[in-house]
């Protein structure tokens, strides 16, 4: 037994109500990511989901957080319990064993609390790195041995991608260019040869990107939520300081766009659309190697490209995305994904069962109403 391990003992959640000092302790943690921003908890407050901030205290030190979990809660309709989510948490340096052990134990005593049909993290820790998965996490590996050691289960419902492409920024721009794909440092080349320019947006731009967005969705067939939701959210995420769209232009005329999120030492580029007009020109391209300097100017270590196949085959939806992003030449990081505590076990089972039809029958009303 570590000499820490007592200490941990003693430590319980604690509720922040201070912005200021909850933005401290993510900054001083490791594992943080901006889905654990007091934006991001108040932009899903506004859609159905309430948000506390929980940090994790050695009793007799107030002041020194050793972990933090926004926990998101919503209402089941017309039952007396409740779903926790703990999106992209919680943060805290994954490498102590006795700590990660605590942090689940303060969970589970929340969501039993709570009334919870289950409360769901899906930390940022790595299983494996490398598309072939040559490379192993050994953290990644006991976290998830202690997760299901304790009852946790690997979720049906993963709500982020549980793999995506990350980029060392450490390296100099003519590094990271020499290490692309021939195919996509010409295109970078073409873009700008063929007229594309790209420049940084605003807030009155964001407007432009969902129309964007919209027809991205439409051509590339994957499901939308209200236009006004992204709004609300990329609104939220600039107004903190946090976003920056950037728009590829050809004379004038906007054709593609990413939205760029940018916390602690990593960008994400969590939110990418573009037209079918001059698809030729390879906006996409250029859009995206400047998105990769703007991150690099803000001193930043991380881009992270913010998904990627479940599997890598070419039946997977995300192969084509896949294909796009290898050519930059990042990192493949296999997370360890979503997993779930089920504080009631009967009602999971059901929950479980019913949740893909009832989303199923959404998504058929919405495509009717559509028609």
């Amino acid at each position: 037994m570590s000499q820490t391990e007592p200490l941990y003992r003693a430590s319980t959640f604690k509720q922040e109500i201070s912005e200021v000092a909850w933005t401290q302790a993510l900054a001083s943690l490791p594992n943080a990511h901006a889905l654990q921003s007091w934006g991001w908890g108040d932009f899903k407050s506004r859609w159905g989901w309430s948000a506390q901030r929980l940090t994790l205290t050695i009793a007799q030190s107030s002041w020194e957080p050793l972990a933090a979990a926004q926990v998101l809660k919503r209402r089941v309709p017309r039952l007396p319990y409740s779903i926790l989510y703990v999106p992209k948490g919680p943060a805290l340096n994954y490498n102590d064993r006795a700590l990660r052990e605590q942090v689940l134990k303060e969970l589970e005593k929340l969501a039993r609390r709570e009334k919870a049909i289950l409360i769901k993290i899906d930390p940022e820790v790595a299983r494996y790195w490398g598309v072939e998965q040559d490379r192993k996490s050994p953290v990644g590996a006991k976290f998830t041995q202690e997760l299901q050691q304790r009852g946790w289960l690997y979720s049906a419902e993963q709500i982020q991608f549980p793999n995506s492409v990350v980029l060392d920024l450490t390296r100099s721009e003519e590094d990271l260019l020499a290490s692309m794909k021939s195919k996509t440092r010409y295109n970078i080349r073409l873009a700008g040869r063929k007229g594309i320019t790209v420049r940084q947006g605003t807030a009155d731009d964001l407007p432009k990107i969902a129309a964007m967005y919209e027809e991205t969705a439409e051509r590339d067939n994957f499901a939308l939520r209200p236009m006004a939701y992204y709004l609300d959210a990329w609104q939220s995420f600039y107004d903190a300081g946090m976003a920056m769209p950037l728009l590829a232009e050809y004379e004038g005329d906007a054709i593609a766009a990413v939205l760029l999120i940018r916390f602690g030492d990593r960008v994400t580029y969590m939110y990418g659309a573009s037209t079918h007009r001059e698809r030729k020109r390879m906006p996409n391209y250029l859009l995206q190697w400047e998105a990769i300097r703007w991150a690099k100017e803000q001193g930043c270590t991380i881009y992270d490209f913010w998904g990627a196949p479940t599997e890598f085959v070419e039946e997977d939806p995300l192969w084509g995305v896949w294909r796009f992003k290898d050519g930059f030449h990042g990192d493949v990081v296999w997370h360890i994904g979503a997993w779930d505590y089920p504080a009631k076990p009967v009602w999971y089972n059901v929950y479980g069962r019913l949740l893909p039809r009832y989303v199923e029958f959404l998504r058929s009303r919405q495509k009717t109403s559509e028609e």
